[in-house]
């Protein structure tokens, strides 16, 4: 019964940092429709919540390497797996309120592995599917996102380069609902696997489930269900900073940098990395921006981003760390993690509390 309800709170804690990461990183999807004009705000978290849950049912690879190409399921415990997700919650809610728009891929796994390691030591982390899965790709596909973005936005200018800009623009802003929803699929496809994989390690590690066991579609269910409702939720703050504040961009570049974020995070998805769909996106828009022209990109900007991704892993971790050895205090049973959850709905409450006073979300022409 006691375990039992130390699940509970895990699976509604895995739920409640999908929902953190639908609106954390609404800005990956919607934010050059917006700031193009492409899209209102709210059709647009509207298209990108119904995309995000309809993605998340596509593939479950990224699902099963975090519920076991990460860390090792055999010495993960319920306890460890609450600690992480606090760490990623926390880390996501303090960069959405500062408006960087950082991993909330790496958050988790970040967390989850600083609980792992806290609670089992080394042996319970797996290096080579760290560097390999998530390490690795963190660097590749931003520099990829960049490069295919570039290119594509100096071919777009060579063809379309005499024409009349007005029906281009428009044709490109039409182009944007088309790649922004291909990109909200690659995010649901990507992202949710990760709270599914999370769950579903949870559930291993309670007996619940075999090792190496399929994701239940229950999990599924849910994990895109809250993802989609935190994308609709939208994450206005770093909406305008993934729109207007690291290049000034036109519908063309939008389109480019779209299209370059969706392919790649649908590759990875194929294969099962568990990429950060917020530095492929970054680096998809950086690149638009600098293939135009260099100095077109802030980038003071984008070398504050780059510092919370760096930031971002041993952050979670050492915050995951901290809160699986905080709930050990109350020993091995409900206590540690209600107490925690408790915690944590106070400090949500306060920050939504906070976002309501400060007035309306961000408008078309911000």
């Amino acid at each position: 019964m006691e375990n039992d309800l130390i699940l509970a709170i895990v699976v509604a804690t895995a739920l409640a940092f999908d929902f953190t990461n639908g609106f954390h990183d609404t800005a990956n999807v919607v934010a050059t429709s917006i700031s193009t004009r492409a899209m209102s705000p709210r059709a647009a978290v509207a298209y990108a919540a119904v995309l995000n849950f309809a993605g998340a049912f596509i593939s479950r690879a990224v699902a099963a390497t975090i519920a076991s190409g990460i860390v090792n399921p055999d010495l993960v415990t319920p306890l460890v797996v609450f600690g992480g997700l606090i760490g990623a919650i926390s880390w996501n809610l303090a960069t959405w309120y500062f408006g960087l728009p950082s991993s909330s891929s790496h958050a988790l796994i970040g967390g989850v592995v600083g609980a792992a390691f806290v609670a089992k030591g080394p042996d319970a982390v797996f290096g080579e599917g760290l560097i390999g899965k998530v390490a690795a790709p963190a660097v590749v596909a931003p520099v990829l996102a960049f490069i295919v973005a570039g290119i594509s936005i100096l071919l777009i200018y060579r063809i379309v380069g005499r024409l009349r800009p007005g029906p281009v623009s428009q044709g490109f802003r039409l182009g944007q609902i088309l790649s922004g929803g291909l990109l909200a699929v690659a995010h649901g496809t990507n992202d949710a696997q990760k709270t599914m994989g999370i769950i579903t390690l949870a559930l291993i590690a309670n007996g619940n489930l075999a090792g190496g066991a399929e994701t239940p579609f229950w999990v599924v269910f849910s994990a895109a269900t809250a993802i989609a409702l935190g994308t609709y939720m939208g994450g206005w703050r770093i909406i305008k900073t993934m729109g207007s504040r690291i290049i000034k961009m036109d519908a063309a570049q939008g389109f480019a940098a779209q299209g370059s974020g969706a392919a790649v995070i649908l590759a990875s998805s194929h294969v099962g990395f568990p990429l950060s769909t917020t530095h492929t996106i970054s680096g998809g828009v950086i690149g638009a921006g600098a293939a135009k022209r260099v100095s077109a990109v802030r980038w003071g900007v984008a070398g504050n981003i780059v510092v919370a991704w760096v930031l971002t892993l041993p952050a979670a971790a050492l915050i995951g760390g901290a809160t699986y050895g905080f709930t050990r205090l109350f020993g091995t049973g409900a206590i540690g993690p209600a107490v925690v959850s408790v915690l944590i709905l106070a400090v949500i409450g306060a920050v939504f509390a906070r976002r309501l006073r400060q007035g309306p979300p961000l408008t078309a022409e911000a």
